[in-house]
């Protein structure tokens, strides 16, 4: 499983961006604006919990199966690639999400701020981003958790110097 790259989650919310904002645009010459849910930052907040208490469970585990505690309850490889899978799936899409409502929002920061409804529309875009970037964080942080060691075995009898 390859590791998630950083670049790839920025470029990710760029274009999101970029199109959100285009679109928004677009969408108010026609004279409506679609809305930021309020629980829009709320999910991606939940999300990010989620992602960081598994990550901190897998990493308490872990440590306790290294140093051999007795009763140290281990962590399945199955356990393991779901959770790595479950936090690259939510980094990708919290940084298109993010990117989405990072577009709208900077819309509306740019030209609807004297509209009461369309500054909360803007807050809660901008907490958006924000939950986005901490559900993009935990699930690089359970990534980095589950990464296997490097394999430093450079004896003569090791299959990788065959």
């Amino acid at each position: 499983m390859k590791q998630l790259r950083p670049a790839v989650l920025a470029g990710i919310f760029a274009v999101a961006g970029v199109l959100s904002w285009a679109g928004a645009r677009l969408w108010n010459a026609y004279g409506t604006l679609p809305g930021v849910p309020l629980a829009a930052p709320i999910v991606l907040g939940a999300i990010a919990v989620v992602l960081l208490a598994t990550a901190l469970s897998l990493r308490s585990r872990l440590k306790a199966q290294r140093e051999r505690r007795p009763g140290a309850k281990g962590v399945e490889p199955l356990m393991a690639a779901r959770a790595v899978v479950f936090g690259q799936a939510s980094a990708l899409v919290a940084a298109l999400v993010a990117g989405m409502y990072g577009g709208v929002g900077a819309f509306l920061w740019a030209n609807g701020l004297e509209v009461p409804a369309r500054r909360d529309q803007a807050w809660y875009a901008a907490f958006s981003v924000l939950a986005g970037a901490a559900v993009i964080a935990a699930a690089l942080f359970l990534e980095h958790v589950l990464k296997l060691p490097e394999d430093d075995d450079t004896s003569p009898h090791s299959p990788s110097r065959a």
